[in-house]
């Protein structure tokens, strides 16, 4: 495979790949569908900034002119940002039609493990996986991120599943493909906008060199997909339960009641807690994107 032709890396991670500098993949979908214009480009310039003064390269993931890109200049930063959700929400099954087409994507998990994966790069922050929906036991709605985790290696570090989701279903899919779960500095799986969700995990690591040993071993032994590092939202950020909950039950009664489904369920959601909880919601989650960067940029220094 020519990845050449597909596959464009900014001068800066290519270099860092060369000489064996720690790299961090980031997603894109954050900026274009996660908040609005321009706090979406301050998150995304300020993520960047944090896994450099944590000591590795940061790569941005999008999809630019049919491209697959890992590393972005702050001008392709801020034009995804300012075209928001008119650029293509990219999951795998976008990703060869927008490069046929020369079209522009931004990346989920998803596309992001595929990019980073092709580019070299071990390790990818990001702030909640995509994973089994509510009600997802009659609607099949299930994120593509669950397979992609399933068949693509990649360390992928996060404040656990987006507490839309259905949780437990979401754990019992993971287990089906081969997943390993790994709570930083925790026991229990952290519930993104709260450090608990009450499920009990089996594996815990306390260093990041830890979780870089698993990944080497990983490698060693021609281990199939990826792995999940789930570090719980910062203490100062984490919100009420009760409350956020609460939210997040309203917000799901209006997607209902409005007939979203499908790509467009997430953003919506999102977006309704965000005005539920008066902007506290979106506070939380630009902070446990933050913590997550941090995390994984000192795994990958540890590699």
């Amino acid at each position: 495979m020519e990845l050449n032709k597909y596959l464009k890396l900014s001068p800066e991670v290519a270099e860092a790949l060369k000489t064996g500098k720690p790299v961090v993949a980031l997603e894109s979908t954050i900026i274009s569908h996660g908040m609005p214009y321009p706090q979406n480009v301050e998150t995304a310039y300020a993520c960047e900034r944090v896994c450099r003064e944590n000591g590795a390269v940061p790569a941005t993931c999008a999809i630019i002119g049919g491209k697959l890109c890992a590393g972005l200049t702050e001008e392709e930063i801020d034009y995804l940002g300012r075209e928001g959700t008119r650029v293509t929400k990219a999951s795998r099954r976008d990703l060869p039609l927008l490069i046929a087409k020369g079209m522009d994507g931004a990346t989920t998990v998803a596309a992001t493990m595929i990019i980073a994966h092709m580019a070299g790069i071990k390790v990818f922050a990001t702030g909640g996986i995509g994973g089994v929906h509510r009600n997802g036991q009659d609607t099949m709605d299930v994120s593509a991120d669950l397979d992609e985790l399933g068949k693509t290696r990649m360390c992928v570090v996060c404040a656990g599943a987006k507490a839309i989701l259905d949780l437990p279903r979401t754990m019992e899919y993971l287990e089906t493909k081969g997943v390993p779960v790994i709570g930083f500095g925790t026991d229990e799986l952290p519930a993104f906008y709260t450090a608990k969700s009450g499920i009990p995990l089996t594996w815990r690591v306390d260093d990041p060199k830890e979780v870089a040993d698993a990944i080497h071993a990983a490698e060693d032994m021609g281990f199939e997909g990826g792995m999940l590092v789930t570090v719980p939202i910062p203490v100062e950020w984490s919100m009420d339960a009760d409350y956020i909950n609460g939210a997040i039950d309203k917000a799901l009664t209006e997607a209902d009641a409005q007939g979203v489904v499908g790509k467009q369920i997430t953003p919506f959601l999102l977006a309704k807690i965000k005005e539920i909880t008066g902007g506290s919601s979106l506070a939380s989650n630009i902070q446990l994107v933050f913590n997550n960067v941090k995390t994984a940029a000192r795994i990958a220094a540890q590699l």
